[in-house]
């Protein structure tokens, strides 16, 4: 797998009616377990204006295991035209391109939406799972996480 970050000019981050526009990279901290990752916002292509965000986050272990490789949020004015799954897909591309055979999604089992998105996207719901009392999603109050798996 590649983690060194790529030059996004030679991939469309396009799909349907939205476009993904790189907000910064970070890089990853070996002490908290976290890896590389890609920030984007989520424009809108009718409009020019921001929808949302999401992230890919490269690499695999135990921390992404529970909190995915992707991270999505629609804001609400752009709800409902399946921006979350659009963003998704364009970020397959890259993961794919990372040399990624599959990527883990989350989401908090009573997260409708999201869980019809993720469901939407054709991913294998691995189960639903109590977090780790480590886990900075527990730490903010989360007790349990729907996992997908999404082979790419």
């Amino acid at each position: 797998m590649k983690t060194e970050f790529m030059d996004l000019s030679r991939f469309d981050l396009t799909q349907e009616n939205i476009a993904l526009q790189l907000d910064r990279t970070q890089e990853g901290g070996v002490q908290k377990g976290y890896v590389p990752a890609y920030h984007f916002y989520i424009i809108d292509r009718k409009t020019g204006k921001n929808a949302g965000r999401c992230d890919l986050r490269l690499g695999h272990n135990e921390r992404l295991y529970y909190g995915g490789n992707i991270g999505y949020t629609v804001f609400p004015d752009f709800r409902g035209d399946h921006f979350a799954q659009k963003a998704c897909r364009a970020l397959f591309k890259l993961a794919k391109a990372h040399e990624m055979d599959y990527v883990i999604i989350t989401c908090d089992p009573d997260n409708i939406a999201s869980r019809k998105t993720l469901e939407g996207l054709n991913g294998e719901l691995l189960g639903v799972y109590p977090l780790p009392d480590w886990h900075d999603m527990y730490k903010a109050g989360h007790l349990h996480t729907c996992i997908f798996k999404f082979k790419i």
